[in-house]
Parts: structure tokens; C-alpha cells; sequence
């Protein structure tokens, strides 16, 4: 634990880099445990500016916005990955900022990712970096088929292409305006899981349990915790690498580390997200403990607990696509609120709606938690929910 003189108590003003949705829930957490709040984002209407209690409304790397939310803030994080290190670093001249510029930079950059991993002791998936014509001629067939993806400002699915002969590897990159990429060998894979851990500035380290992910079309849509595929052997390694890459980031605050688990049943890690993330939203619910809850706690000196998951638990992301849903072959034009109201009538439902102003196809919307008393219980209310709302079944 970190000493008495270097706690931010309840009281203090903690500043946040961003104001989408990861935004406004840590500012939930941090409100509702005494700390004022000030987010920094151009955007007027962002769901984290629209509830904190003050809103800095310029861009990333504005040196008067920056300037005055260091003024402001005893402590300062970042609620988005592609926040500009740059901005974090100066930051840092005057206010304690976790995550560290220096690992988010790790994180923009999947070439200098996957490297950290490998220097870590991890195992990833064989990759090779695409930079010049060069590079690309050099690329070796046993890559193929692969995945090509942009090694910068690239999520939920954006900047990646899925390739199986060089003649697709060439056309895709050409698409991508041979920006750096990074090619990675597709891989066996049984299914997804992610592990979410939280470090301090004294070095400690503590993770909540195991989660499964199912992706539709690059976009996380359903998690499931207890992660129900998922064997002792592949908890323990997760956690293990896990622990071994915030260690080695010097990493202060709360880290998310995605693994494929193949079907020979070793894990490799396929990317991490220098923040709370998606996969975790249930430790809201479920948890006695949150995720955002545990970015408070890390960023400000106090002490870290272990999370105990107290209800099994399935969440729902719930996109844009569901305003909009399909009738009869065609998606609807005219934007439709769903029934929450039917939802919200099965035990075990919490809503999370995350104050956007328009709803499109693809954009997250919100989150839809379901506990129960059983992992099956609460899997079946959450096949009835998505039954409601459109969702494809799982």
C-alpha cells in the first residue's frame, strides 16, 4: 500500500483523457466514492463530459485544455487507448497520470505489442511487420491465411483484413494505403478469453476472474463469467502472463490482455487495451468490486482488493443495430427504441445506456448485464433478453 502522504483522498478532482462510455463509468465510480471529476474531450455531448463535473472541451493535444486539466486535477487517466502518448507524457511534468504514456505507447502500436509480449515471456501468434514493398516481398508462405492489420488506430474490428493467398495479403494492403501493418497467422481456434487486472504504483497486482468473449464481426457481442469452455490449466496460464505483462509495463491502473485459446488448449495473447474494457463491464453487477472502481483506486495510492465475482453472469453488448432492426429481410430506416420495458421484466436484468445522442449500425449503445443464481440461470435470461432486443443467440 502505498504511504498515508501519497493517498488522493475522496475530495480531490480525478481527471480523465477522454469522454466516450469506459469515460462516464469511471466517473460514476469515482463520483459515487466522494471524488469530484473533469473530463477532457472535444466533443460537447460526450457521455463522460455530459455527467462529470467539469468538461474541458478542446482536442487531445490542445496545450490550454491540457494546461488546465492538470490544474484541475490531482490525478489523471485515460478511458481511450488512441489518446495521443504525447499528451499523457506532459501531463505527467506536473500530475501523477496511469496508465504511463510510455505503456500506452506500447499499446497504440501492435508491432511494439506483440514484441513487449515475446520479451515478456508470452506466447502470441507468428506475425511478421509489413512496412515496405520489401518487407512484403519477404513474407514467408507459412503466414498464409492470415490476418493484415493496421499497427495503429485499430479497434472493434477497424483495420483488419482477412487474407488467404499474397495476391489477397497485396490487394489488402494497397486498400489499407500501406500504412504499417502487421500480418499474423491465423490460428486453431477453440474460443476467446480475457483477463482484466488492476496494478498499483507499489507494484501490487490483483485480476477478476476469467472471461469468455464471443466477437461478431470484430466487435465483442456476448461475455460470459464464469468463462463455461475454460480449464483450470488455462485460467492459471492467463492469469500468469497477465501478471507478467503489467509487471513488466511498470504499469499503474487497470489493464485488459485478450487471449485466443486453441484447440490444442495453449493460449496466446492477441492484444491488450491500456484501460477498462468491454469484456469487463459486468463487474459492475457481478462484482463485488468494479473495474472502474479498481482504475479509482489504483490511480489514487489506495489499496488494491482481490474482486470476487459474487453472481454468474452474462452481458450483452448492445449496438446501434438493435434502433434499427430487421423486418422482413430489410433494416428498418426509421430509428426504433427497443422494448427495454419487456426486458427489464426478467429477474436479474441491469441496463446500461450510455447517454449517446444518435444510435447507429455498429456503434456501442450500451450494455445489458444479466446475473443469476447459477451460470445456467443466467445464461438462459439472457437468451430470453436477446430473443427481445434481436440478438443473434449464442
Amino acid at each position: 500500500m502505498s504511504a498515508a502522504k501519497d493517498l488522493i483522498l475522496p475530495g480531490a478532482t480525478l481527471g480523465v483523457m477522454g469522454g466516450g462510455q469506459l469515460g462516464r463509468m469511471f466517473v460514476h465510480a469515482a463520483q459515487s466514492m466522494g471524488y469530484r471529476t473533469a473530463v477532457l474531450d472535444a466533443d460537447a455531448t460526450s457521455p463522460a463530459g455530459l455527467v462529470s463535473h467539469e468538461h474541458i472541451r478542446t482536442p487531445y493535444l490542445d496545450d490550454a485544455g491540457l494546461a488546465e486539466l492538470a490544474r484541475v486535477s490531482a490525478a489523471i487517466t485515460t478511458e481511450f487507448e488512441n489518446v495521443p502518448a504525447a499528451a499523457l507524457d506532459q501531463l505527467a511534468a506536473t500530475r501523477p497520470v496511469a496508465p504511463a504514456g510510455s505503456a500506452v505507447a506500447v499499446c497504440q502500436d501492435r508491432a511494439r505489442e506483440k514484441a513487449h509480449f515475446v520479451g515478456c515471456g508470452v506466447d502470441c501468434a507468428p506475425h511478421a511487420l509489413i512496412e515496405t514493398p520489401e518487407q512484403l516481398a519477404a513474407i514467408t508462405d507459412d503466414l498464409l491465411p492470415g490476418i493484415l492489420k493496421t499497427a495503429r488506430l485499430g479497434y472493434d474490428g477497424k483495420g483488419q483484413v482477412r487474407v488467404k493467398t499474397r495476391a489477397e495479403l497485396e490487394a489488402a494492403w494497397a486498400d489499407l494505403k500501406h500504412v504499417p501493418c502487421v500480418l499474423e497467422k491465423m490460428l486453431p481456434l477453440a474460443y476467446e478469453v480475457s483477463v482484466i487486472v488492476a496494478r498499483g504504483r507499489d507494484g501490487q497486482v490483483v485480476h477478476f476472474p476469467l472471461q469468455q468473449n464471443l466477437h461478431r464481426d470484430g466487435i465483442l457481442a456476448v461475455t460470459q463469467v464464469p468463462a463455461p469452455n475454460v480449464t483450470a490449466a488455462v485460467s492459471q496460464q492467463a492469469y500468469q502472463f497477465a501478471h507478467q505483462i503489467a509487471t513488466s509495463l511498470n504499469y499503474v491502473g487497470v489493464l485488459c490482455i485478450e487471449f485466443f485459446v486453441l484447440t490444442d488448449g495453449r493460449i496466446v495473447a492477441n492484444e491488450m487495451a491500456p484501460r477498462p474494457h468491454n469484456s469487463g463491464h459486468h463487474t459492475i453487477d457481478a462484482c463485488d468490486v468494479s473495474q472502474f472502481e479498481l482504475q479509482v483506486r489504483a490511480m489514487t495510492g489506495l489499496p488494491l482488493v482481490e474482486p470476487v465475482l459474487h453472481s454468474p453472469c452474462v452481458m450483452l453488448n448492445l449496438l446501434g443495430d438493435l434502433w434499427f432492426p430487421v423486418v422482413n429481410g430489410q433494416r428498418v430506416a426509421e430509428q426504433r427504441e427497443p422494448d427495454w420495458a419487456a426486458v427489464l421484466a426478467l429477474s436479474g436484468t441491469h441496463l446500461h445506456l450510455y447517454g449517446k445522442t444518435e444510435a447507429r449500425v455498429a456503434r456501442k449503445m450500451g450494455h445489458l448485464t444479466i446475473t443469476g443464481d447459477t451460470p445456467e440461470a443466467a445464461r438462459a435470461t439472457a437468451l430470453k433478453a436477446a430473443a427481445i432486443l434481436g440478438i443473434e443467440p449464442f
